[in-house]
This record gives C-alpha cells, structure tokens and sequence, in this order.
C-alpha cells in the first residue's frame, strides 16, 4: 500500500520532482525522461512508469523561463525512445511466444490462443498499436503482444513509428502550450487526475460497448 501511495504522489506532482531534477542536474534531465519513457513501452515488468503525465509535465517545464530542456530536442528524443521500447517489447514477445504457449493442453497457453492473437494482430494491430498509446498499462503490453501474435514487422514498424510520433507530439507540446498558464500550473494535481481519466476512457467505454451488446 506504502508502494502505490509513494508512486500516486508521485505522479500527481511528477512537476515538482522533475524540476528538482533539473535543478540539480540539469541536461541530464533528458537521459532520465529517455531512460522512463523507454522502460515504460519497452518492458512488460514497468507498466506503472509514468507516461502521459510525465509528457505532459516535461513539455510545461520546457515553456518554463530559465530551464534548460528544448522542446524540440525532447521531441525527438522521446519519440525515439517511444519507438525504441515499442520495438523492444514488440522483439521479446516474438522471441518469448512460441516458448510460452507451446502447451497443447493448457487453457490458457495453447497454440490456438496463439494462433488467435496472430489473427487479431494481422486485422486490427494497427489501430490497436495506435490506441494503446493513450492507456496506460495498456500501452506497456500491446507491444509486447503483438510480438507474441507475430504481427508482421513490416506493419508493426509503421504504426509503432505514426503512434509514437502522435502520443509525442500531442502531450508534450499539449504541455509547452498550455501547462505554463497560471490557471494549469495551479492546479496541476487537478490536470493530472483529469489525465489519466481521459486516458481510462476508451477501455471502460469499450467494457459497456461490449457488455450491452451481450445482452442484445
């Protein structure tokens, strides 16, 4: 409980801690953010990184007067490190796959799940890799299955490029164009919490979507 109460503090004033760290340490502040966002989408055992409210921060402070973060060049940094780990996880979830669901009568790791997660990658892994960029938890494992649904690289690599380039691009410089007015800076808890609600929406919409159509 102690875990989780440190890591919500964190994250409703992830402004505070980061402009600490620059602060203290300054351009290095850009290996810390590349160093998060890539652990983030590219590892399955750090989902709980921050991920849209750290953008969203890290482009407020680049507004900020007399702080050393370029909005430009944390741009490009962030959406290779988004494209990196989105590759990375997408790799170890091909390698891991076939060993992991190689039982013939397990319920849970068969072939045919496999298969189906093949299937379902080869459909709709486009828009999938697109939408999980805007769910946290979510965007953690996408990648990671499809690797093991062995989604065709040529497919994953363009979607895994135009996702991150969109989640990017739309949160940080949301940050740089708004989180620096004073209304935003105080109440950045309030922002924050509106954050992650927004970025909840799709899977509970897509819960009662699902659940009414069951009952029809």
């Amino acid at each position: 409980m102690d875990t989780i109460q440190f890591l919500l503090q964190y994250i409703l004033h992830i402004d505070t801690y980061l402009i600490a760290f620059v602060s203290q340490y300054g351009v290095l502040t850009y290996a810390l953010l590349f160093a998060i966002i890539f652990c983030e989408t590219g590892l399955v055992i750090t989902p709980f990184l921050p991920g849209d409210s750290l953008l969203f921060a890290a482009g407020s402070l680049a507004a900020t007067p007399n702080h050393p973060l370029n909005i430009q060049l944390l741009f490009l940094l962030l959406t290779f490190a988004s494209i990196l780990g989105n590759k990375t996880n997408y790799f170890i979830g091909r390698a891991v796959g076939p060993k992991v669901f190689s039982a013939k009568n397990s319920f849970l790791l068969n072939k045919k799940h496999l298969d189906q997660a093949h299937r379902f990658y080869e459909k709709h892994g486009g828009k999938t890799i697109i939408l999980a960029r805007y769910i946290p938890i979510i965007r953690t494992f996408a990648p990671f299955v499809a690797g093991v649904g062995y989604m065709g690289i040529k497919q994953f690599s363009l979607y895994n490029i135009a996702s991150a380039v969109l989640w990017i691009a739309s949160l940080l410089y949301a940050g740089y164009y708004f989180g620096s007015l004073p209304i935003i800076r105080d109440n950045f808890s309030m922002v924050i919490y509106g954050i992650i609600a927004i970025s909840l929406l799709p899977p509970v919409f897509a819960f009662i979507y699902h659940q009414s159509c069951a009952r029809t």
